[in-house]
């Protein structure tokens, strides 16, 4: 990563901005500002500043230590050969342009940060800055642009009872109206509070597992999207504090059982057409977006490590859960690990794109966005043809089709992630060695801590981290 990669923070005229935003905000009533970013482990690490202190910030940034690259989920560290020791300082640089004031925490704005070095280059662990160098390079050698979301599943449960355990808030069915009617005022607040932060919400909705829910919000360009997902979070929790309720984002809150998917909607544009519709492909996929998915799909078991980076993201990554634990794609098929989705007739040229399913939310949403373009992008490279279309329920296939077919369950331990992560060239290349090296200190880091805990104790172990 060079001194010229692009960083929103410290541009000219921020501090000269962010002087009038400051004024603007203390005349709405707020006091303080989140500047937020996402570790290595996908823990949402932040720090505040006074209202009166935002141009100070947009100046010279504020001080955090690099350490936290390697923290783990339990705020426990490990280190690499550049990372994890008590020494050196970064700069939080907030990035202007999404200054939100978050309607459920009356007084208080929020930015996602860029993290920068003291001499004012980017940080190579900066999972924000990775993301959009890999966007800023698919323009560049493709003349590719992307539009992606993040779907966000939590479950709900009354503060103060029993412990730590989870017990579900709601007692109505997967999707009935008895669970929407049981949530509905604080619901109600919810989408009130995303509106008037700007975030466009399509579908609010109850899910399968129990006290489980669901938001979908418009699709914008990757780094936006990672940090609507973030903010979109940082909203629902604090929506849900304020009726007395707890929410958990973890990949699994039991030992077994459905788990909190956070599946990645991802659609590959040039010059305003959606490569994913209008094509001659199957499904209307244009050549180049086939050999995307292909890339993708090549990529799965060392993507993984990125998108499904805990020990509790194993809980949710079983067979016939619409978990997509196979290397398999298909149109509208729940359990493929790749989801065509190609939209009603008539919005498909606006709708079509590719669903990654074996993601929660667990993973850091800007190195998960970024592994998986550089996938994607890697399979438009090389032209890699797109293997037959799997449909129905892999689990079901034979060994020798699903050997023909290239069918393959995905790794079943955090240990194999990081093996096949490792002898994966494209993503480790993707993220730069430093970033790279801390992704596989913190997953075995991660998989070490939960040595000797069943299902219902790993469970127990991420409950309440995300």
């Amino acid at each position: 990563m060079s001194e010229s990669d692009p960083v929103p923070g410290g541009r000219p005229g921020d501090v000269e901005r962010a002087t009038a935003l400051s004024g603007e905000l203390t005349g709405q009533g707020v006091h303080g500002v989140v500047l937020a970013y996402v570790d290595t482990a996908g823990i949402a690490r932040v720090k505040t500043v006074p209202t009166a202190k935002l141009a100070a910030a947009a100046a010279w940034g504020v001080g955090m230590s690099p350490v936290f690259d390697t923290f783990l989920a339990d705020d426990s560290i490990v280190t690499t050969d550049v990372l994890g020791s008590p020494d050196g300082d970064l700069r939080l640089y907030p990035d202007l342009d999404r200054l939100t004031v978050l309607a459920a925490q009356p007084g208080w704005a929020w930015a996602p940060v860029d993290r920068i070095t003291q001499e004012g280059a980017p940080h190579p662990a900066c999972g924000r800055t990775v993301l959009r160098r890999t966007v800023a390079g698919a323009v560049a050698r493709h003349g590719i642009t992307f539009r992606a979301a993040v779907e966000i599943e939590w479950v709900v449960a009354r503060e103060g009872t029993d412990g730590d355990a989870f017990v579900p808030a709601v007692s109505g069915p997967a999707y009935g109206a008895a669970r929407q009617v049981e949530l509905s005022d604080c619901a109600a607040d919810l989408l009130a509070a995303l509106a008037a932060q700007g975030v466009d919400v399509e579908q609010f909705h109850p899910e399968y597992a129990a006290g489980q829910f669901e938001v979908s919000v418009g699709a914008l360009d990757p780094v936006a999207a990672a940090d609507h997902s973030v903010l979109v979070r940082q909203t629902i929790r604090a929506v849900a504090r304020r009726h007395g309720l707890r929410v958990s984002f973890a990949p699994a809150v039991l030992g077994q059982g459905v788990g909190n998917g956070g599946h990645l909607h991802l659609s590959a544009w040039r010059d305003g057409t959606n490569l994913h519709a209008g094509g001659t492909g199957r499904y209307g996929m244009t050549a180049e977006a086939e050999s995307f998915v292909a890339g993708v799909l090549g990529h799965l078991p060392a993507l993984t490590a990125m998108t499904a980076p805990s020990p509790a993201s194993r809980l949710r990554l079983r067979p016939s859960q619409w978990a997509g634990v196979f290397t398999a794609w298909g149109r509208e098929t729940r359990e493929a690990a790749l989801r065509i989705v190609t939209g009603t007739t008539g919005v498909r040229d606006r709708a079509a794109n590719l669903e990654v399913k074996p993601v929660d939310l667990a993973a850091n949403p800007y190195l998960a966005l970024s592994s998986v373009i550089a996938a994607g992008l890697d399979g438009l490279s090389a032209s890699a043809p797109l293997p037959a279309e799997t449909t129905g329920d892999p689990a079901g296939l034979g060994a020798d089709e699903a050997a023909a077919r290239g069918v393959r369950r995905l790794p079943v331990t955090l240990t194999e992630s990081v093996e096949a992560f490792r002898a994966d060239d494209v993503l480790r290349e993707a993220l730069g060695p430093v970033l790279a090296d801390a992704v596989i200190a913190v997953r075995l880091g991660e998989a070490r801590s939960v040595e000797g805990l069943d299902d219902d104790g790993v469970a127990a172990a991420y409950r309440w981290k995300y």
